[in-house]
């Protein structure tokens, strides 16, 4: 298909209006202190040997743990060891993102608890921040800064961590949650008056409508920063939420979804669309459970428009029973099929239905 065809066919009715956008991310910024103390300082750096540490215990701010550590005689043989070496390290088990910065400011303090020797992060840092020159052992006043011979480190940490939207359904698995949390949502698609947040990876891994349509909105703007939006205006956003839940989680929706007739003939549209055939199949099949006299004309108008094989035999079974067809045939749900089905479907539906009602072999339908 030439590009000219694609941007057409995306474009068309029914399909999503592309266009771009940038991403308000909430910020979170906390700062908090932890004081990490050394008694018998001379006589612990005296045993030491260079590269060996002693850590502070786990202190929180803004929601992740930290730990202090301390070489008393310098991290490497790169730098002497006749200097302290300090790091920040993170202590969480959880995983790391570009979203979260930590600012570190640590100092010794004096017998009155006065910050001296104060060494600040010039820059941003997200796992770990090292001070291989701290302090030199000999700038270490024994009246000043080791009182009873404890030294007393202050460390002021400030975090930041930009907060990626919570997803709009349940997950349902550590994989679904690992799956929305292994970096922060960069599309938007804004149905109604909704907005879901998603990741590009996993729509343009799950379906090729969504890959085709993002490749797009790629090329019309290379911005690499930019949060790709699209809009979705002719679908109800309760149906693209259970949608967008199948991506993640390749489940079946809630029962009680499905349970709307209305629901799961949106659910199966949006899924046909999208090209999710496991997702069209449930739908089918739960559709199969509500097929009724009443609503078998517009079942199989919706069976023949998005392929629906399961659907459509399903009807015909129903049809099928003695005495249904010819009370189908009086009804206006028969004249609406005339009227929008192909004659050559409408015919298959009189054959199938006539040779059923007077017991002759599907032999005929061929004939």
């Amino acid at each position: 298909m030439s590009m000219s065809a694609l941007v057409s066919t995306l474009r068309g009715p029914g399909r999503q209006q592309l266009f771009f956008s940038t991403t308000a991310t909430t910020v979170r910024q906390a700062t908090g202190s932890h004081l990490l103390r050394i008694p018998e300082f001379t006589k612990v750096r005296n045993m030491v040997a260079m590269g060996m540490k002693m850590r502070s215990s786990r202190f929180a701010v803004c929601g992740h743990n930290w730990r202090i550590k301390c070489f008393p005689n310098g991290f490497t043989e790169e730098h002497e060891a006749s200097h302290i070496s300090l790091s920040i390290d993170s202590a969480s088990s959880s995983s790391w993102t570009s979203s979260l910065w930590a600012k570190a400011q640590v100092s010794v303090l004096d017998h009155a608890g006065t910050p001296c020797y104060t060494q600040s992060s010039q820059r941003d840092f997200s796992f770990t921040w090292s001070l291989l020159e701290f302090v030199r052992h000999e700038d270490l006043d024994k009246e000043k800064h080791l009182k009873d011979d404890c030294l007393t480190i202050l460390c002021d940490l400030t975090v930041t961590v930009k907060v990626a939207p919570m997803p709009p359904f349940a997950l349902r698995g550590q994989l679904a949650e690992a799956i929305w949390s292994k970096e922060r949502p960069n599309v938007k698609i804004e149905v109604g008056h909704q907005t879901f947040a998603a990741h590009r990876w996993i729509l343009e891994a799950r379906s090729p409508v969504f890959k085709a349509d993002l490749s797009i909105a790629s090329r019309i703007n290379d911005h690499e920063d930019t949060d790709r939006v699209l809009r979705v205006d002719d679908m109800d956003p309760q149906v693209f939420k259970a949608l967008l839940q199948f991506v993640y989680t390749d489940s079946p929706p809630e029962t009680s979804l499905l349970e709307e007739a209305s629901t799961a003939e949106g659910l199966l549209v949006a899924a046909d669309r999208y090209e999710l055939e496991k997702l069209k199949r449930i739908c089918e099949e739960a559709l199969c459970r509500r097929i009724s006299m009443g609503s078998v004309a517009d079942t199989l108008e919706l069976a023949d428009r998005h392929r629906c094989p399961v659907l459509w035999e399903a009807c015909m079974q129903l049809l099928s029973s003695p005495g249904n067809l010819e009370a189908f045939m009086a009804t206006d749900g028969f004249r609406q099929l005339t009227t929008y089905c192909p004659s050559a479907l409408l015919d298959l539906v009189i054959k199938k239905m006539a040779c059923q009602e007077r017991r002759i072999t599907p032999a005929c339908i061929a004939s």
